[in-house]
């Protein structure tokens, strides 16, 4: 097992990391078609026989939807990115090292998350 006076993970850790990063990104996708698909909804409630009000009304929440949807999907763009750029430091066995002290992130921390690049000493730092 890995501590933090380690220079890197050992090959059976990344093995375990990469298993955990590539559901998440498998989870991720998944999650940004769905907020996609709500997104490109159009929203059509059959409201073109009710009061002018009322539909202003739900045009506008509509509109709001729309955005916190997009929001969203930008946000889960940025995770899956993340997520992938992890597995890229898998492969170069850098991932787990704090780019602030050089030090190894927790597992605790890369289990929960796995995109991390900072340690928690470093996060308090900021």
């Amino acid at each position: 097992m890995a501590t933090d006076t380690t220079s890197r993970y050992s090959d059976k850790d990344l093995e375990e990391f990469k298993i955990i990063v590539q559901e998440k990104i498998k989870k991720a996708e998944h999650d940004l078609q769905l907020i996609k698909s709500a997104y490109m909804n159009d929203f059509d409630n059959g409201t073109d026989d009710t009061s002018p009000t009322f539909k202003a009304f739900e045009e506008g929440s509509a509109t709001m939807s729309k955005e916190a949807n997009s929001a969203l999907a930008i946000r889960q763009e940025k995770f899956i990115r993340d997520l992938k750029n992890a597995l890229i430091r898998i492969e170069n066995k850098t991932y787990g090292v704090c780019r602030v002290t050089g030090k190894l992130i927790k597992k605790e921390r890369l289990k929960l998350v796995p995109h991390a690049t900072l340690s928690i000493e470093a996060k308090n730092m900021q």
